[in-house]
């Protein structure tokens, strides 16, 4: 990095950001790096693939909101205007992820034996519920499936008039193999070959209704018994479930936008059919980038929800878990998930959140001993460590431009907590350092830590509960006569709006009018 005395703290810290290389983004779909280029800059569009609700969120569900907040965090911070769309999958989605079986929130319904929608209305509250603990950024559009119905039926029907689907029985099911026929590729994304597919594919009930065992279903009949079903020209039915996020992307992202999110265990078949879907009825990959986060593990196993050993974010947060000693706060998660790369398996265990837990704290005591720093004990040309400082600053841009790689985000951060506590504890004196390389320090440190790393103050104590203590503190000065400690919390208090009442019972507090 070129070096300049001359530079303001404003100019040197424009100057680092602006020498960056450009963004990097893995795409599965070409199994590779790619410089990222949205097709109509300065805006992106983005949709991630929500929770379908039928149990509370989970660990899984945190890893691929909060890996995805960082990246529309990030866009936002490079100036893109972006729309983040995120579906909410209340139907459709049935057992096993396959085309037979019971809806999974229609199955819930039955088991607490309420309406479906009931469910899927708690489940959804739930989860955003959590979502918001854990500071992920609420998506511009928060599309449900059961809303989208008409653009479903849409879709199918310009598959169906593109010879690329059937109907059998009043359900509708996608041709795989036709559509590899006119030129197409189901397996572009998965890199699966078809013929393999098909080769030793277990038989499951409904199978031998379709052509080939790959074929999946667009619209299915719905039986006497099932409760979640609409209209259609092919009889009373619910969609099927990839039909959903292609539908629903293409109508407020465009039949082609820039990023399509989701966990790695969606890639097949969910994304597969998705794109194969858009093909169809649009002629379009639907999505320039896909992106997928990685798994989380618990004892080497997979976790979720249909596996039986997942860990509810309402147990983590209240401690209601075996595999929990105590309650872990929302931003512990937070660090834990962002300090393993987005597209590697993060393996959960209480050692790791135990020393995710100390990390944040430490990058949070960090924070508040900069906002304390004076400008004034620094120097005005270049001091001792101006240099390892403007370098921190740059690497964690050059981790955030490489694949959003957050892990080294925060080992940069590490490095700049240590010049820090340097200053503060006068390990380091302020001649080491010069007003442009706090100003870069601080600006960077905060910028990371805040508003991409998404981290906040985690504590539950309330203004009032603040207001409390040092309530207590003025009754003991009174009570030893100490008046100027005295007048010194009730000037203070005033001065943040709050005036002490004194009365024969004691004392107590009120907002000032």
């Amino acid at each position: 990095m070129q070096k300049n005395k001359a530079f303001g703290g404003e100019a040197v810290y424009t100057f680092i950001t602006s020498m960056q290389p450009p963004l990097l983004i893995y795409n599965s779909l070409t199994r590779q790096k790619e410089v990222f280029k949205p097709l109509s800059p300065p805006f992106v569009g983005l949709y991630l693939c929500g929770p379908t609700v039928y149990g509370k969120a989970h660990l899984g569900h945190a890893r691929s909101a909060i890996a995805f907040d960082v990246v529309v965090r990030y866009l936002r911070q490079l100036d893109y205007k972006v729309r983040f769309v995120r579906n909410i999958t209340d139907v459709g989605h049935l057992e096993r992820d396959l085309d037979e079986g019971e809806d999974k929130v229609a199955k819930q319904a039955r088991l607490e034996e309420v309406s479906p929608m009931e469910v899927a209305q708690r489940y959804t509250n739930s989860y955003r519920k959590n979502m918001e603990m854990l500071n992920v950024l609420p998506p511009s559009i928060e599309p449900c499936a059961s809303g989208h119905i008409p653009e479903q039926i849409e879709m199918i029907t310009s598959i169906i008039q593109k010879g690329l689907a059937y109907l059998v029985d009043g359900s509708v099911y996608f041709d795989v193999v036709k559509y590899n026929q006119v030129g197409h590729t189901y397996g572009l994304l998965s890199g699966r070959i078809l013929s393999e597919m098909r080769v030793g594919t277990r038989a499951l009930s409904g199978q031998e209704v379709k052509k080939n065992a790959a074929d999946f279903a667009l619209w299915k009949k719905a039986t006497p018994s099932h409760i979640m079903r609409w209209p259609s020209p092919w009889g009373e039915g619910f969609p099927g479930w990839h039909i959903e996020c292609t539908a629903i992307g293409s109508k407020y992202l465009g039949a082609q936008f820039d990023i399509h999110a989701g966990g790695l265990d969606l890639l097949f078949p969910h994304h597969e059919c998705e794109i194969a879907q858009a093909q169809a009825a649009c002629a379009t990959n639907l999505a320039t980038y896909w992106m997928h986060n990685n798994l989380v593990t618990i004892d080497g196993a997979k976790m979720g929800k249909s596996l039986g050993n997942f860990i509810t974010l309402d147990e983590f947060f209240e401690g209601n878990h075996p595999s929990l000693d105590q309650p872990y706060s929302p931003m512990a998660l937070r660090f834990c998930m962002l300090q393993t790369h987005y597209r590697s398996t993060l393996s959960f265990s209480l050692d790791a959140v135990k020393a995710a837990h100390q990390g944040y704290r430490k990058l949070m005591n960090g924070w508040y001993i900069l906002c304390k720093l004076q400008q004034d004990g620094a120097v005005e040309e270049k001091g001792g460590i101006d240099d390892s400082i403007y370098a921190e600053c740059a690497a964690c841009y050059s981790a955030m431009n490489d694949d959003f790689n957050t892990a080294k985000v925060l080992a940069s951060l590490y490095h700049l907590l240590k010049k820090i506590n340097g200053l503060y504890y006068g390990t380091l004196a302020y001649a080491a350092i010069s007003k442009s390389a706090l100003h870069t320090l601080t600006t960077t440190y905060t910028t990371f830590l805040i508003d991409i790393l998404g981290f906040k103050e985690d504590h539950q104590a309330t203004f009032a509960d603040g207001v409390e203590v040092i309530l207590t503190l003025y009754k003991k000065a009174k009570a030893e006569n100490g008046y100027d400690q005295v007048e010194s919390i009730r000037s203070a208090l005033r001065k943040m709006g709050v005036a002490i009442k004194d009365h024969h019972s004691g004392a107590s507090w009120e907002y000032l009018s």
